[in-house]
């Protein structure tokens, strides 16, 4: 029998993709995840989590990851309401990940905050017959979406280091983040907009550039 794990990270970052990753292992294969000391991601050291990530795929039958850009997740959220829509591109997106893997079983980190229609979302959207498992907080639960944690966010980290060696320190990518906000400020102050590594249909980015722009009214 075989079993999948799928789970995001970036979802509420301004900066950046929002990655999604999906792991696939025997059923029989599973407790080698625990023995790796396999967790959720966000209780890891990003050294750990590069280590990790060379031996979830040793044990694992297959992975694959999908990259969000910024603009596809813009053109999503402008057409609709922001959460429902983005929790309809992360379900057709798991799904794409489901089809590919094959697994007999997945283990799904719930986006929306209602469990059963997640999951309806995303089997609406596959072409063969799978369990689906959508559950808050999965990746704690189960090593399986743990290991899927670990995956998406070193592929993620790997965008923003990318990034930060073209265009210099922009934190983290999270609104939470100064760095990040003071990165914003700038790119307006600079260019009078925002690069497309940004996303430019969030409160926070949306809010930085009114304020720019009111600066700009003001000077004229």
């Amino acid at each position: 029998m075989l079993i999948a794990g799928v789970d995001d990270a970036g979802r509420g970052s301004v900066i950046g993709p929002l990655t999604i990753a999906g792991v696939l292992m025997k059923i029989e294969d599973l407790p080698k995840l625990r023995e790796l000391g396999v967790k959720d991601s966000k209780l890891l050291s990003p050294q750990r989590r590069e280590k990790l990530v060379v031996e979830i795929k040793q044990i694992a039958e297959k992975h694959t990851v999908i990259k969000l850009l910024p603009k596809e997740i813009d053109t999503v959220v402008e057409t609709g309401k922001k959460l429902h829509r983005l929790n309809r591109l992360e379900a057709q997106t798991m799904a794409k990940i489901i089809e590919t893997l094959k697994p007999d079983k997945a283990y799904v980190d719930a986006s929306d905050v209602l469990e059963e229609r997640f999951k309806q979302h995303i089997l609406e959207c596959l072409t063969f017959k799978v369990e689906i498992v959508s559950e808050h907080k999965a990746d704690r639960k189960y090593p399986i979406v743990s290991a899927a944690s670990i995956i998406a966010k070193v592929e993620r980290d790997k965008e923003i280091a990318e990034l930060t060696k073209k265009y210099g320190d922009l934190g983290s990518g999270y609104p939470t983040d100064p760095k990040t906000i003071s990165f914003l400020q700038q790119c307006l102050e600079k260019l009078g907009e925002y690069p497309d590594f940004v996303r430019k249909s969030w409160k926070p980015a949306k809010k930085a550039k009114s304020e720019n722009d009111s600066r700009q009214t003001k000077l004229i």
